[in-house]
């Protein structure tokens, strides 16, 4: 068997172990190398901006939690639409997966603009409501406000990859998020710097350079992003073999594909929400600790993506895997699916958490010159390297409990663990030990909501929902 189609129509006979760790990795792999490909990229984003100082890394810390919440949301509207892509391929209703393709485009445009325009409004205040310090407000609000004006060609990012993946194609978006990353490297060189000289033997070649600092890290990501939007839009549009236009379908508006996909976006959509309200709350909870614990989180953040990065690619296969093997009405396939993605993605991100510990004061070298900084980002950095197996269970468990159509149960669970434990035992803990608080309940919490995560999973309850399309 070469591939996930023949698999799911193999009548009901089942496969080997061997080949179901085969073709999860084979999914996972493309997607794994661009999330992979990213965190170095961010690396060197963080880096190019923490050469400016701890005051240019703690504006964008600032802000960040609430970057996340958007491109949360962001998410949520894709895989609202996403999702009964996976299960319609996987029933072999390829017309009705285009038809929902292009009724997302549709929510996706809107929706994205609408975004955009309320956190343009909000940008000028963001940085007050967040208690940031008076000399990091005019940087963080213009580094917001550049990143809001980008969130449309977030949005149709997010969906055409999305869709992609759903449709079995892992690596076209996985190429063009490594795509990304690399265009922000180079956007971000152009437009934080000043202008230079860069020395070979016998001259000197000059470099342009816009010399905006914070700012020039937002520009350099939105250019990065409206250009990555529209290649990925083109491989969804007119080259993807399940998507593609010339392929037919309609685009007539169906209230039975919209208001599925408010089903499924609307619980995940309120969960990012809240969960990454707690974000928000966690970055009010540390900015009065000063600008160094304020860069050293955000900083420590960005470093231990390289952990958790490989979980999300295989989560995203996850979701595909289970999608289309319920669509199929293969439940033995979506079971088995889950569950090797799982221990996959537990056995990759031990390993990750491994490197991680050993070489957190490296990466904090790279990272940032002030010395403060590096002690302190190491430290909690080398805590959260305990929580890293369960975190890995807790994200692969939730792709595959999205792909069987299952968002309102891990939301919950989500919710419980992250405001019932994080933020409660950081309120506890930070005043009497500072930034390692926050850490210490963020190690506690990941390993209690793995272990929820991986009794859903085992409780199967998920498998009685059936396909939702």
């Amino acid at each position: 068997m070469t591939g996930l189609t023949e698999i799911l129509h193999f009548g009901k006979e089942s496969i080997s172990f061997r080949s179901m760790i085969k073709l999860v990795l084979r999914l996972s792999i493309p997607a794994i190398m661009a999330e992979v490909s990213s965190v170095i990229m961010q690396y060197i984003d963080a880096a190019m901006s923490g050469s400016l100082g701890a005051h240019a890394s703690a504006s964008i810390g600032l802000v960040s939690t609430t970057t996340w919440l958007i491109g949360g949301l962001c998410i949520s509207v894709s895989a609202g639409f996403s999702i009964q892509t996976a299960q319609l391929i996987g029933a072999g209703r390829d017309e009705e997966a285009r038809d929902v393709f292009r009724q997302s485009l549709i929510a996706a445009v809107m929706f994205g603009l609408l975004l955009s325009a309320v956190s343009i409004l909000i940008s000028g205040k963001l940085p007050i409501w967040l208690g940031g310090d008076e000399e990091l407000r005019s940087d963080a609000s213009g580094y917001f406000l550049i990143y809001a004006c980008a969130l449309p060609a977030v949005q149709l990012r997010q969906l055409a990859g999305s869709m992609l993946q759903c449709s079995g194609d892992m690596k076209t978006p996985s190429i063009l998020n490594i795509m990304l990353c690399a265009l922000d490297v180079i956007f971000n060189a152009l437009f934080i710097f000043p202008s230079g000289y860069f020395k070979v033997p016998k001259t000197n070649i000059g470099i342009y350079g816009a010399g905006m600092g914070v700012q020039g890290a937002a520009l350099g990501t939105a250019c990065a992003e409206i250009v990555t939007a529209l290649c990925m839009l083109f491989f969804a549009c007119v080259k993807s073999d399940k998507l593609a236009f010339l392929k037919g379908g309609s685009w007539k508006i169906h209230l039975k594909c919209l208001k599925t996909a408010v089903r499924l976006a609307v619980p995940a959509a309120i969960e990012r929400t809240i969960m990454s309200s707690a974000y928000v709350v966690s970055t009010l909870i540390i900015a009065p600790l000063g600008t160094v614990a304020v860069a050293a989180n955000s900083l420590a953040v960005t470093a231990e993506s390289f952990c958790y990065m490989p979980g999300y690619g295989i989560g995203s296969a996850a979701t595909t895997l289970v999608g289309q093997s319920i669509g199929a009405k293969r439940k033995d396939l979506a079971r088995s699916f889950a569950r090797t993605a799982a221990l996959i993605g537990v056995l990759i991100m031990s390993a990750t958490a491994v490197i991680m510990f050993i070489a957190a004061p490296g990466i904090f070298s790279l990272l940032t010159p002030d010395e403060e900084v590096r002690t302190l980002g190491t430290a909690v950095l080398r805590i959260e390297a305990f929580a890293e197996p369960m975190y890995a269970a807790s994200i692969v468990c939730a792709g595959a409990l999205r792909g069987a159509g299952d968002v309102a149960g891990p939301s919950i669970l989500n919710l419980v663990s992250m405001w019932g434990v994080r933020i409660s035992l950081a309120f506890v803990l930070v005043p009497h030990i500072g930034l390692y608080g926050i850490w210490i309940a963020m190690c506690v919490e990941l390993c209690v909501r793995g272990i929820l995560f991986l009794l859903r999973l085992f409780r199967e309850k998920w498998l009685g929902k059936g396909a939702i399309v």
